[in-house]
């Protein structure tokens, strides 16, 4: 769960969208070449998940999959939070969730 104003913040993911219109994760115009190799071209360096320093939720201590979370999905949907800034979004006081 995030808010709205941490919406933005989210990662786009590689692959664009180009087929749907006002999809958030286009990178713009010009779209994609023709028989193009992407680890060649690609002038970034590479996604190293364990090079990366990930967080740990702040309530169960799991790792986390995103650099600018503090709460992981689970925890994030069990307290009805924005995982990104703790900032309460729903009331869950008269749900009833399991804790697996």
């Amino acid at each position: 769960m995030v808010c709205g104003k941490c919406e933005s913040k989210l990662a786009k993911i590689i692959t664009p969208d180009t087929w749907k219109d006002g999809a958030r994760s286009t990178t713009g115009g010009g779209g994609r070449k023709l028989n193009e190799n992407k680890a060649l071209s690609g002038k970034k360096a590479r996604y190293t998940p364990y090079a990366t320093n990930f967080h740990k939720c702040k309530v169960c201590k799991q790792s986390l999959h995103q650099a600018g979370a503090h709460y992981c999905q689970s925890c994030a949907y069990k307290l009805g939070i924005c995982a990104l800034c703790g900032k309460k979004i729903l009331d869950t006081s008269n749900y009833k969730q399991s804790s697996v």
